[in-house]
């Protein structure tokens, strides 16, 4: 589970990792993965959100979804120095996959965008 100082949550925050000068962004057939690094919070801690489209299928299958993928990244937060701000964004396929799948999908895409915004801790 991502504690809540741990997750983005307002839309501002969503489209300056996704859009902003100095982001990364690094995709599969899966996943794709943004993150930056945003100056003003190099004292707090790095922060993850995730969007899930109705693409995927109904409730079940999104929340389902965003379940797995929330456990995924809990497990790998400490990788991330403060002040980092990561977007998980799941494509249609990822609906049909194992945990196992999307924790393969996400392993190099997670390591990629974190390397180029030099956000490792």
């Amino acid at each position: 589970m991502l504690p809540a100082r741990s997750r983005l949550r307002n839309r501002a925050d969503f489209a300056a990792a996704v859009r902003g000068s100095g982001s990364a962004r690094a995709g599969s057939r899966l996943l794709v993965v943004h993150a930056t690094t945003v100056d003003s919070r190099t004292e707090q801690p790095p922060r993850v959100g995730f969007v899930v489209s109705r693409a995927l299928g109904g409730a079940v299958v999104r929340n389902r979804t965003k379940r797995r993928l929330r456990a995924l990244v809990a497990s790998r937060l400490d990788r991330l120095s403060a002040g980092t701000d990561v977007v998980v964004r799941a494509n249609p396929p990822a609906a049909s996959a194992s945990s196992r799948e999307l924790a393969q999908a996400l392993d190099p895409l997670w390591d990629r965008v974190i390397q180029r915004i030099g956000g490792a801790s």
